[in-house]
Protein backbone atom coordinates (compact mmCIF):
# COMPACT_ATOMS: atom_id res chain seq x y z
CA UNK A 1 0.00 0.00 0.00
CA UNK A 2 0.79 3.59 -0.43
CA UNK A 3 0.75 5.41 3.20
CA UNK A 4 0.11 4.01 6.23
CA UNK A 5 -3.90 2.60 7.08
CA UNK A 6 -3.71 4.44 10.53
CA UNK A 7 -3.11 8.17 8.13
CA UNK A 8 -5.90 7.19 5.78
CA UNK A 9 -7.96 6.39 8.50
CA UNK A 10 -8.63 8.04 11.81
CA UNK A 11 -5.31 9.86 12.47
CA UNK A 12 -5.25 11.69 8.96
CA UNK A 13 -7.70 14.29 9.93
CA UNK A 14 -6.26 15.20 13.07
CA UNK A 15 -3.03 15.24 11.07
CA UNK A 16 -4.04 17.77 8.34
CA UNK A 17 -5.19 20.27 10.74
CA UNK A 18 -2.28 20.64 12.50
CA UNK A 19 0.04 20.63 9.35
CA UNK A 20 -2.66 23.25 7.97
CA UNK A 21 -2.13 25.72 11.11
CA UNK A 22 1.29 24.55 11.43
CA UNK A 23 1.83 25.97 8.13
CA UNK A 24 -0.87 29.19 7.98
CA UNK A 25 0.59 30.31 11.34
CA UNK A 26 4.47 30.35 9.71
CA UNK A 27 3.21 32.02 6.58
CA UNK A 28 1.64 34.73 8.68
CA UNK A 29 4.90 34.75 11.05
CA UNK A 30 7.00 34.90 8.05
CA UNK A 31 5.11 38.10 6.07
CA UNK A 32 4.31 40.06 8.95
CA UNK A 33 7.31 39.46 11.54
CA UNK A 34 10.04 37.09 9.94
CA UNK A 35 10.69 39.01 6.67
CA UNK A 36 9.46 37.13 3.96
CA UNK A 37 10.10 38.07 0.86
CA UNK A 38 7.39 37.41 -1.68
CA UNK A 39 4.25 40.06 -1.58
CA UNK A 40 0.90 39.26 0.03
CA UNK A 41 -0.77 38.38 -2.80
CA UNK A 42 1.73 35.10 -3.16
CA UNK A 43 0.12 33.19 -0.54
CA UNK A 44 -3.51 34.75 -1.68
CA UNK A 45 -3.51 33.73 -5.18
CA UNK A 46 -1.53 30.13 -4.79
CA UNK A 47 -4.16 28.94 -1.92
CA UNK A 48 -7.39 30.57 -3.88
CA UNK A 49 -5.84 28.37 -7.14
CA UNK A 50 -4.96 25.17 -5.08
CA UNK A 51 -8.68 26.08 -3.75
CA UNK A 52 -10.38 26.25 -6.99
CA UNK A 53 -8.72 23.11 -8.41
CA UNK A 54 -9.26 20.99 -5.31
CA UNK A 55 -12.91 21.57 -6.12
CA UNK A 56 -13.54 21.48 -9.81
CA UNK A 57 -11.69 18.39 -10.13
CA UNK A 58 -14.39 16.48 -6.99
CA UNK A 59 -16.89 18.21 -9.05
CA UNK A 60 -15.74 16.24 -11.91
CA UNK A 61 -15.02 13.21 -10.22
CA UNK A 62 -18.41 13.17 -8.66
CA UNK A 63 -20.15 13.69 -11.72
CA UNK A 64 -18.15 11.09 -13.50
CA UNK A 65 -18.89 8.18 -10.29
CA UNK A 66 -22.79 9.35 -9.58
CA UNK A 67 -22.04 10.56 -6.41
CA UNK A 68 -22.34 13.49 -3.78
CA UNK A 69 -19.10 15.73 -3.76
CA UNK A 70 -17.36 15.42 -0.70
CA UNK A 71 -17.18 19.11 0.68
CA UNK A 72 -21.42 19.00 0.46
CA UNK A 73 -22.42 18.45 4.15
CA UNK A 74 -21.62 21.72 6.19
CA UNK A 75 -19.10 23.95 7.30
CA UNK A 76 -17.11 21.68 8.82
CA UNK A 77 -16.84 18.74 6.26
CA UNK A 78 -15.78 22.01 3.66
CA UNK A 79 -13.38 23.14 5.72
CA UNK A 80 -11.95 19.77 6.16
CA UNK A 81 -11.97 18.94 2.69
CA UNK A 82 -9.50 22.08 1.76
CA UNK A 83 -7.12 20.90 4.47
CA UNK A 84 -4.71 19.80 1.96
CA UNK A 85 -4.72 22.09 -1.04
CA UNK A 86 -4.82 24.95 1.48
CA UNK A 87 -1.25 22.96 2.85
CA UNK A 88 -0.33 22.34 -0.91
CA UNK A 89 -1.46 26.32 -1.62
CA UNK A 90 1.04 28.02 0.72
CA UNK A 91 3.74 25.39 1.11
CA UNK A 92 4.39 26.91 -2.57
CA UNK A 93 4.02 30.18 -2.39
CA UNK A 94 6.12 30.09 0.46
CA UNK A 95 9.17 28.60 -0.81
CA UNK A 96 9.34 29.38 -4.95
CA UNK A 97 10.02 33.26 -5.73
CA UNK A 98 9.20 34.81 -8.94
CA UNK A 99 9.54 38.18 -8.24
CA UNK A 100 6.02 40.29 -8.84
CA UNK A 101 4.92 37.81 -11.32
CA UNK A 102 1.73 35.99 -9.73
CA UNK A 103 0.86 33.37 -12.59
CA UNK A 104 4.22 30.99 -11.19
CA UNK A 105 2.79 30.79 -7.98
CA UNK A 106 -0.66 30.20 -9.85
CA UNK A 107 0.51 27.46 -12.28
CA UNK A 108 2.28 26.11 -9.64
CA UNK A 109 -0.44 25.29 -7.24
CA UNK A 110 -2.46 24.18 -9.87
CA UNK A 111 -0.16 21.75 -11.24
CA UNK A 112 0.61 20.85 -7.71
CA UNK A 113 -3.01 19.69 -7.03
CA UNK A 114 -3.45 18.17 -10.28
CA UNK A 115 -0.46 15.93 -9.95
CA UNK A 116 -3.20 14.40 -7.14
CA UNK A 117 -5.58 13.40 -9.80
CA UNK A 118 -3.15 12.72 -13.05
CA UNK A 119 -0.58 10.45 -11.25
CA UNK A 120 -2.20 7.41 -9.10
CA UNK A 121 -1.66 3.89 -8.48
CA UNK A 122 -3.43 1.14 -7.01
CA UNK A 123 -3.34 1.05 -3.33
CA UNK A 124 -5.90 -0.96 -1.10
CA UNK A 125 -9.53 -1.03 -3.00
CA UNK A 126 -8.98 2.33 -4.87
CA UNK A 127 -6.11 4.56 -5.81
CA UNK A 128 -3.70 6.66 -4.13
CA UNK A 129 -1.66 9.93 -5.42
CA UNK A 130 2.23 9.46 -5.24
CA UNK A 131 3.68 13.04 -5.72
CA UNK A 132 4.14 15.07 -3.01
CA UNK A 133 2.01 17.78 -4.46
CA UNK A 134 3.67 21.12 -3.51
CA UNK A 135 7.00 19.59 -4.06
CA UNK A 136 5.66 18.08 -7.21
CA UNK A 137 4.27 21.77 -8.39
CA UNK A 138 7.76 23.41 -7.55
CA UNK A 139 10.01 21.03 -8.89
CA UNK A 140 7.92 21.17 -12.86
CA UNK A 141 7.61 25.01 -12.33
CA UNK A 142 11.19 25.17 -11.90
CA UNK A 143 12.07 22.99 -14.62
CA UNK A 144 9.73 25.02 -17.34
CA UNK A 145 10.95 28.76 -16.03
CA UNK A 146 14.84 28.68 -15.05
CA UNK A 147 14.22 32.16 -14.32
CA UNK A 148 12.09 31.36 -11.37
CA UNK A 149 13.61 30.71 -8.40
CA UNK A 150 13.84 29.39 -4.51
CA UNK A 151 12.59 31.90 -2.08
CA UNK A 152 16.17 32.92 -0.34
CA UNK A 153 17.01 31.17 2.84
CA UNK A 154 17.68 33.62 4.95
CA UNK A 155 14.62 35.35 5.07
CA UNK A 156 12.88 32.81 6.99
CA UNK A 157 15.09 34.35 10.10
CA UNK A 158 15.94 37.57 8.65
CA UNK A 159 14.34 40.16 10.63
CA UNK A 160 15.02 38.02 14.03
CA UNK A 161 17.70 38.47 16.47
CA UNK A 162 20.55 36.05 17.36
CA UNK A 163 18.11 34.08 20.06
CA UNK A 164 15.61 34.10 17.54
CA UNK A 165 17.26 32.60 14.40
CA UNK A 166 18.24 29.72 16.94
CA UNK A 167 14.46 28.95 18.68
CA UNK A 168 12.48 29.54 15.65
CA UNK A 169 14.50 25.91 13.85
CA UNK A 170 14.19 24.56 16.78
CA UNK A 171 10.11 25.02 17.28
CA UNK A 172 9.73 23.61 13.97
CA UNK A 173 11.81 20.86 14.70
CA UNK A 174 9.46 19.73 17.87
CA UNK A 175 6.92 20.56 16.12
CA UNK A 176 7.53 18.66 13.55
CA UNK A 177 8.81 15.67 15.22
CA UNK A 178 5.73 15.57 17.30
CA UNK A 179 3.47 15.42 14.19
CA UNK A 180 5.65 13.03 12.64
CA UNK A 181 5.70 10.59 15.35
CA UNK A 182 2.29 11.18 16.52
CA UNK A 183 0.42 11.15 13.44
CA UNK A 184 2.49 10.08 10.39
CA UNK A 185 4.84 7.88 11.38
CA UNK A 186 7.67 8.54 9.60
CA UNK A 187 10.22 9.20 11.91
CA UNK A 188 12.33 6.01 10.36
CA UNK A 189 11.98 8.09 6.74
CA UNK A 190 13.48 11.31 8.46
CA UNK A 191 16.41 9.18 10.11
CA UNK A 192 17.04 7.41 6.64
CA UNK A 193 16.90 11.19 5.21
CA UNK A 194 19.06 12.69 7.58
CA UNK A 195 21.59 9.68 7.40
CA UNK A 196 21.61 9.81 3.77
CA UNK A 197 21.91 13.18 3.24
CA UNK A 198 25.18 13.51 5.58
CA UNK A 199 26.60 10.35 3.87
CA UNK A 200 26.34 11.85 0.30
CA UNK A 201 28.18 14.78 1.46
CA UNK A 202 31.06 12.72 3.65
CA UNK A 203 31.46 10.85 0.23
CA UNK A 204 31.94 13.83 -2.00
CA UNK A 205 34.24 15.48 0.50
CA UNK A 206 36.00 12.20 0.50
CA UNK A 207 36.16 11.71 -3.54
CA UNK A 208 36.00 15.74 -4.33
CA UNK A 209 38.10 17.09 -1.80
CA UNK A 210 34.81 19.22 -1.15
CA UNK A 211 34.86 20.88 2.93
CA UNK A 212 32.41 18.80 4.54
CA UNK A 213 31.27 21.55 6.40
CA UNK A 214 30.26 23.30 3.14
CA UNK A 215 27.96 19.51 2.03
CA UNK A 216 26.62 20.04 5.19
CA UNK A 217 25.79 23.80 5.77
CA UNK A 218 22.10 23.13 3.63
CA UNK A 219 21.35 21.17 6.72
CA UNK A 220 21.60 24.34 8.70
CA UNK A 221 18.50 26.22 6.97
CA UNK A 222 15.22 26.59 8.01
CA UNK A 223 13.72 25.59 4.71
CA UNK A 224 15.98 22.11 4.74
CA UNK A 225 14.18 21.56 8.17
CA UNK A 226 11.07 22.40 6.41
CA UNK A 227 11.79 20.14 3.80
CA UNK A 228 12.42 17.66 6.13
CA UNK A 229 9.73 17.64 8.65
CA UNK A 230 6.97 18.76 6.21
CA UNK A 231 7.63 17.66 2.51
CA UNK A 232 9.89 14.39 2.50
CA UNK A 233 7.49 12.67 5.11
CA UNK A 234 4.16 12.90 3.40
CA UNK A 235 2.58 10.08 4.36
CA UNK A 236 -0.01 9.87 1.57
CA UNK A 237 2.95 9.38 -0.99
CA UNK A 238 5.66 7.36 0.99
CA UNK A 239 5.33 4.39 2.43
CA UNK A 240 4.08 2.72 5.39
CA UNK A 241 6.74 0.16 6.76
CA UNK A 242 9.45 1.11 8.43
CA UNK A 243 11.84 -0.71 6.45
CA UNK A 244 10.31 0.51 3.07
CA UNK A 245 10.32 4.60 4.73
CA UNK A 246 14.21 3.75 5.17
CA UNK A 247 15.02 2.86 1.73
CA UNK A 248 12.96 5.79 0.58
CA UNK A 249 14.64 8.32 2.53
CA UNK A 250 18.29 7.17 1.85
CA UNK A 251 17.07 7.15 -2.22
CA UNK A 252 16.43 10.92 -1.50
CA UNK A 253 19.56 11.37 -0.11
CA UNK A 254 21.79 9.29 -2.77
CA UNK A 255 19.29 11.50 -5.66
CA UNK A 256 20.33 14.91 -4.12
CA UNK A 257 23.91 13.54 -4.05
CA UNK A 258 23.95 12.75 -7.89
CA UNK A 259 22.44 15.77 -8.89
CA UNK A 260 24.82 18.16 -7.01
CA UNK A 261 27.43 16.02 -8.62
CA UNK A 262 25.92 17.04 -11.97
CA UNK A 263 25.65 20.34 -11.06
CA UNK A 264 21.94 20.20 -11.16
CA UNK A 265 20.10 23.05 -8.88
CA UNK A 266 17.47 22.75 -6.48
CA UNK A 267 18.45 19.40 -5.56
CA UNK A 268 16.12 18.98 -2.68
CA UNK A 269 13.32 19.20 -4.86
CA UNK A 270 14.38 17.18 -7.77
CA UNK A 271 15.68 14.25 -5.59
CA UNK A 272 12.28 14.05 -3.92
CA UNK A 273 10.65 14.34 -8.01
CA UNK A 274 12.77 11.63 -8.82
CA UNK A 275 12.53 8.76 -6.04
CA UNK A 276 8.46 9.32 -6.25
CA UNK A 277 8.40 9.06 -9.95
CA UNK A 278 10.67 5.71 -9.94
CA UNK A 279 8.41 4.50 -6.83
CA UNK A 280 5.60 5.18 -9.14
CA UNK A 281 7.05 3.48 -11.66
CA UNK A 282 8.13 0.66 -9.58
CA UNK A 283 4.81 0.15 -8.20
CA UNK A 284 2.77 -0.04 -11.50
CA UNK A 285 5.03 -2.68 -12.75
CA UNK A 286 4.58 -4.66 -9.42
CA UNK A 287 0.56 -4.29 -10.23
CA UNK A 288 1.19 -5.05 -13.57
CA UNK A 289 2.73 -8.23 -12.71
CA UNK A 290 -0.09 -9.33 -9.96
CA UNK A 291 -2.72 -8.58 -12.91
CA UNK A 292 -0.78 -11.35 -15.14
CA UNK A 293 -0.44 -14.11 -12.63
CA UNK A 294 -4.08 -13.73 -11.59
CA UNK A 295 -5.46 -14.00 -15.38
CA UNK A 296 -4.71 -17.32 -16.08
CA UNK A 297 -7.07 -18.42 -12.80
CA UNK A 298 -9.37 -16.38 -14.00
CA UNK A 299 -9.29 -17.56 -17.76
CA UNK A 300 -9.60 -21.35 -16.52
CA UNK A 301 -12.23 -20.28 -14.13
CA UNK A 302 -14.26 -18.54 -16.85
CA UNK A 303 -14.14 -21.40 -19.16
CA UNK A 304 -15.18 -23.95 -16.55
CA UNK A 305 -18.21 -21.66 -15.86
CA UNK A 306 -19.07 -21.74 -19.73
CA UNK A 307 -18.60 -17.87 -20.08
CA UNK A 308 -16.39 -15.39 -20.81
CA UNK A 309 -15.07 -13.35 -17.93
CA UNK A 310 -13.76 -9.90 -17.87
CA UNK A 311 -10.03 -9.64 -17.98
CA UNK A 312 -8.62 -6.72 -15.93
CA UNK A 313 -6.58 -4.52 -17.33
CA UNK A 314 -3.25 -3.02 -16.07
CA UNK A 315 -3.17 0.64 -14.45
CA UNK A 316 -7.31 0.74 -14.79
CA UNK A 317 -7.43 0.88 -11.34
CA UNK A 318 -5.67 4.42 -11.63
CA UNK A 319 -8.72 5.65 -12.86
CA UNK A 320 -10.54 5.14 -9.62
CA UNK A 321 -10.30 7.69 -6.64
CA UNK A 322 -10.24 7.43 -3.04
CA UNK A 323 -9.76 9.92 0.03
CA UNK A 324 -6.94 11.71 -0.46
Amino acid sequence: MIGGDKWQGSERLGGLRRFAVAITVLNLAGHFFLGFEQSYAQPLCAVATAYGMEILLEIVDARVNGRRPRFLGGLQVGVDFLLSPHITGLAVAMLLYSNQRLWPTIFASAAAVGSKSIFRVAAGKGTRHVFNPSNFGIALTLLLFPWVGIAPPYHFTENLPAVGRWLLPAVIVFSGTYLNARFTRRLPLIAAWVSGFGLQASVRSLMFHTPVIAALLPMTGVAFILFTFYMVTDPATTPGEPRSQVVFGAAVGTAYGLLVFFHIVFGLFFALVIVCGLRLLGLYVLGALRVGARTPARLEAAGAAGRSAPLPVPGAAVLERVDR
